[in-house]
């Protein structure tokens, strides 16, 4: 006698085909009413121009809502001064000197000769 048998199992099978999905957001609006604090700052600069010593100088410091923060610089002093050191005393003293050298001075003698007659003339 026969007797059919049946197996079972399972199998990847790749169609082809991708697959689509859609997303829907919708939204919806909620009011709300809330006070934010918001801070500002405001910066102003004094001129001071005031001279103090370096233990003097003053500490940032409150007055009122405003905070003041002294901004320090050092400067350097620089002082000149004269002093006569020395004079110079410059007096014109003439005195007389005798000065005694030897000299050659130069001389010159011409002489001339004619020849259209017999004379000879010389000049000095």
């Amino acid at each position: 006698m026969q007797q059919e048998e049946l197996h079972l199992g399972t199998r990847v099978v790749d169609t082809g085909r991708g697959v689509r999905v859609h997303k829907k957001v919708t939204e919806h609006p909620h009011p709300i009413d809330q006070t934010l604090l918001h801070d500002e700052l405001e910066v102003t600069r004094v001129e001071v121009g005031q001279i103090v010593a370096p233990a003097d100088a003053p500490a940032p410091r409150y007055e009122g809502d405003t905070y003041i923060v002294p901004v320090l610089e050092e400067i350097l002093v620089v002082e000149k001064r004269v002093r006569i050191k020395e004079e110079l005393h410059i007096t014109r003293v003439r005195r007389p000197v005798r000065h005694a050298d030897t000299v050659f001075l130069k001389s010159e003698e011409l002489i001339v000769e004619r020849f259209d007659e017999a004379t000879d003339v010389s000049r000095k």
